[in-house]
């Protein structure tokens, strides 16, 4: 390694530490183990990552986990139809958060969005939104932007803005689809810059990270974490 390769080291470090905290650390699946969530905080603490997005029960093991670390834990609610009454989801974020919850992703009630319910559905975003920020906890809030129309996706990120959610999410990546460029781009034209756009589903490399991250995104979940570091590091770090 030559003396311009060794003084980009530090550079590529930035670079991969800088794209971690894109990304949330997401284990999902119903059949996701204590010793699977185990895994998953120790390598959210190895790469850095922004968070891991768990399901409620496993908030207390994850916050206990990653205690001491930058590492957020950030809970599901009402996931992942999103079709649980407004005070149920508003009781499960006081319980995420009492057990250790530092961000919540929300689903919101689609078939209220579709009906032109708008008025439960903002009720059903702000019922989370009130306690989460109570507490100080971020919230997402989930649209499942492939159950949507256009029209229908910029309502659901007006009406998210309204309830003064702190992010607009693309998809629980258990719907009939998961992010599109699309979709964060029409997403992140509707809130503006004063909001996140999470990005999520169907997102397994780093090229597609780095063109939803250039459409709009400012954080990314996916369960394929490992392996878009690994393929950053190839492509960032110098030749031997």
């Amino acid at each position: 390694m030559g003396k311009a390769d060794s003084e980009s080291l530090p550079q590529v470090g930035q670079e991969l530490a800088t794209l971690a905290r894109y990304i949330d650390h997401t284990l999902l699946k119903p059949e996701a183990t204590p010793e699977q969530i185990a895994k998953l905080c120790a390598e959210a603490r190895e790469y850095g990552f922004a968070a891991v997005c768990v399901n409620p029960c496993y908030v207390r093991q994850c916050a206990e986990l990653l205690r001491g670390t930058s590492v957020q834990v950030s809970s599901t609610i009402g996931f992942p139809l999103g079709a649980t009454l407004p005070e149920v989801k508003a009781y499960e974020t006081e319980l995420a958060i009492r057990d250790g919850a530092t961000e919540v992703d929300m689903v919101i009630n689609i078939g209220a969005l579709k009906s032109g319910n708008d008025a439960l559905v903002q009720r059903d975003i702000e019922a989370v939104v009130q306690v989460a920020h109570r507490h100080h906890v971020l919230t997402k809030v989930i649209i499942e932007a492939a159950l949507l129309t256009d029209e229908e996706k910029v309502k659901a990120c007006v009406l998210a803005k309204a309830a003064q959610a702190d992010f607009v999410k693309t998809s629980t990546g258990f719907g009939p689809g998961g992010a599109t460029l699309h979709d964060v781009e029409l997403m992140r034209h509707t809130v503006g810059q004063d909001m996140g756009v999470k990005a999520a589903g169907g997102i397994r490399d780093y090229e597609t990270v780095q063109k939803m991250i250039a459409a709009g995104a400012t954080r990314i979940g996916t369960s394929s974490s490992i392996k878009i570091m690994e393929e950053a590091k190839a492509k960032v770090q110098p030749k031997p």
